[in-house]
This record gives C-alpha cells, structure tokens and sequence, in this order.
C-alpha cells in the first residue's frame, strides 16, 4: 500500500506538479477508457448487443465513433500543451545539460501523440513516470509495495542470468584461445610490461637502495649483518688456506679472528654499497642487456603462465556462474515462519 510522505512532499516543494499530474492521469484514464471502449464499440458482437439493450446509446455514440479522430485530437491537444509546458519549465530550471535532451528523456510521450492504436498505449507509460518521479523525492516508497518488489526480483534474475552466461561466454572464449596457443606472454611484455619498464626499475631501484640502507642502520639491520657474519665466517673457518693459520703458535688464532672480522665487515660494506648505489639506470641497462639472451620458454614458464591464467577463469567462471538469486529466495522462504498457529 503506497503511503503518501506529507513531509517530503511539503519540502520538495512538488505540490502543484503533484495536481497537475493527477488531474493529467484522470484525463489519461478517460482517455484509455474511451480508447478501449470505441475498440469495443466497432466489434459486431457488442454494436448489436448495444442495439438490442441500449439503441439511444448507438445513436448518441455513432457520430461520436465516426468522428473518432477528431476527439483524438483533442485529448493529444491537452498532452501537447502540458508536455510544452513541462518542456518549458525543464528549460528555465536548467534541468538538463542541453534544451533539447527533455523530448529524447520523455520520448514515450511524444510517441504517445501520434493518433494511431499502437502507439497510443504509450500514453499508458506517464502512469510510471509519475509513480517514478514521486519515488526519487521520497514521497512514496515503491521498495515496501509488493508488485515492485515481485518484478524488481525477478528483473534482477533475468540481468544476473544473462550476464552470467554472457560473462562465461567471454571467459569461455578466451580460454580457448589461451590453449589454442595465444602468445599471452609475449604481448604481456610487449604491450604492458614494455611501455612501463621506466617506472618498473625507478621502483625496483628504491626498493633495493632502501635495503641497502636498512642493512647498514644499527636498529633494523643487525639481523642481516649478524647472518652475513655467521655465514662469512664459515666460509672462512672452511678454507683450506686460512684453517693452516691455527698451526702458527700463540699468534695463529689471533690472526684466523682479525681476518675472519675484516672479509666480514668487507662483504658487508660491499654489499651496503652495492644495493645503495644501484640506480634505475644500472637496473634498466642490466635488463635490456643482462638480460637479452635469457629464454623463460626453455624453463617452460610459459605453460605454467597459462596454466595459472586457466586455473584463474574457471575460478572466475565458477563465482560468477553461482545463482545468488536462488540463495536469495531461499533465505527468504527460510525466513517465513511455517508452522500454523493450534487453533485449538
């Protein structure tokens, strides 16, 4: 049941359009009924039962039917005039970006002029035009009526299966191109990674230069310096030359230490130096020629690639193939109480 907001009215100050539209759609009422009625009237069914029952009726209404549109005429005269008028207004209030967009926006009252029998049942859509504008300023609440919620339900099914099957059709499609062999990567590094490889080292480039720095602060890179410590140190202890120091009387530890401390702080200073100078340009020209020979095709990264772009659709495919209207209706159902109350 539509409940008029008295309030929301008086604040969106629609009123007078509020009148004016309902004396429109009494006018459009009469007009439908005679439409339909003048429908009947030329059926020889009713003609001979309207001259059995009621002969004054035939006689009062034939010039009226003969003349039928004439009397068109004037109900299409009284939509003109308001559908000007509105025009108008729509124009002095800037409604719109352009003058001319308020015929393209209400086009189903335009075609609702032309006097034939078709296109005279458009004069029916004003109905949802007024209902639709009362909506938007919260004057009546279509969402608690029951009939727009019933085709508002089954509107979004009918989008969702749609577009789910167009989205799978989609998906479908570019799976089988995938397997038929499509050259994803190539064109991945070509048309995408390519064109941003600027921007790709200057980010690579501040990622390693802001290691470097933390290796060499005292509060957060301990933990790398005392791993490169140990691990240069069991290099050390390891070699075959330096563990012949231990042989040296009183002196020989002394010196396996000292040599032990400075390859450490060496690989450690050198390696600090070694990230904190990398520039963008070092990185791109260790790329474009570093990298030049290297084939990711013979580690067969191209088959894995597509294999995870695959997996990726049908994962895709399966989220978006799920009905969640049905989950909706479900939960609904679930939701009314089915137990009937014990009249005894």
């Amino acid at each position: 049941m539509l409940k008029i907001n008295r309030e929301n009215l008086r604040n969106s100050h629609e009123t007078p359009w509020l009148i004016l539209d309902l004396v429109m759609l009494g006018v459009l009422f009469v007009n439908l009924a005679w439409l339909i009625f003048d429908s009947l009237y030329a059926t020889d069914f009713v003609y001979s039962q309207l001259g059995v029952y009621f002969p004054a009726l035939i006689s009062a209404y034939d010039p009226i039917h003969h003349n039928f549109l004439l009397v068109d005429l004037v109900f299409i005269g009284i939509f003109f005039t308001e559908f000007c008028f509105r025009w108008i207004v729509a124009i002095v209030r800037k409604e719109h970006l352009r003058w001319y967009f308020f015929p393209f926006l209400h086009w189903y009252d335009i075609i609702g002029l032309i006097p034939t029998g078709a296109t005279r049942l458009f004069r029916f859509l004003r109905i949802f035009s007024i209902l639709h504008r009362l909506h938007k300023f919260k004057i009546i609440d279509l969402n608690q009526t029951a009939i727009f919620r019933f085709f508002a339900f089954y509107a979004d099914v009918f989008v969702e299966e749609l577009s789910d099957r167009i989205v799978v059709k989609v998906l479908s499609d570019a799976q089988k191109d995938i397997s038929a062999g499509s050259p994803l990567l190539d064109d991945i590094n070509e048309q995408v990674l390519a064109p941003r490889r600027p921007v790709i080292t200057q980010w690579l480039a501040g990622v390693v230069n802001h290691l470097g720095n933390s290796i060499s602060s005292d509060e957060h890179g301990e933990a790398i310096r005392e791993h490169v410590r140990k691990s240069v140190g069991k290099a050390v202890r390891a070699n075959a030359q330096v563990s012949t120091l231990n042989y040296l009387p009183v002196i020989g530890r002394t010196i396996e230490n000292t040599l032990e401390e400075s390859v450490t702080d060496i690989v450690t200073s050198s390696l600090v130096n070694l990230l904190s100078d990398l520039d963008s340009e070092r990185i791109d020209h260790f790329i474009s020629v570093g990298m030049r020979d290297y084939t990711p095709s013979a580690d067969a990264l191209d088959k894995e690639v597509l294999s995870v772009v695959n997996e990726c659709l049908e994962l895709v495919k399966a989220h978006v193939a799920q009905q969640r209207w049905k989950s909706h209706l479900m939960q609904k159902e679930s939701a009314i109480p089915t137990d009937k109350p014990d009249i005894n």
